[in-house]
């Protein structure tokens, strides 16, 4: 199993949507555990800026931006699409 690790920007994301939905659980769970997201979370390596990140999408606009590294998850942004991407 990873560690975990979370940015700032997560957690101030995170409180203002106020906490745990079962989705962005089922998500966590997937990854921590090194197994493939489930097709309808439409997981895909970001670009540009953002190269090096994934992203999948929670809800159809509550976007997770995330990292692997080493033994690690990073959970970078949890925003809808538009706040994140513009």
């Amino acid at each position: 199993m990873r560690d975990i690790a979370r940015s700032r920007k997560f957690d101030k994301e995170y409180q203002k949507l106020g906490g745990l939905s079962a989705e962005l659980v089922d998500v966590v769970y997937h990854l921590l555990h090194a197994i493939p997201l489930p097709e309808k979370y439409r997981d895909h390596a970001l670009t540009g800026n953002w190269k090096g990140y994934r992203d999948c999408h929670i809800k159809p606009d509550l976007v997770l931006i995330y990292r692997i590294t080493d033994d690690t998850l990073e959970l970078h942004r949890l925003n809808s699409h538009s706040e994140l991407f513009g």
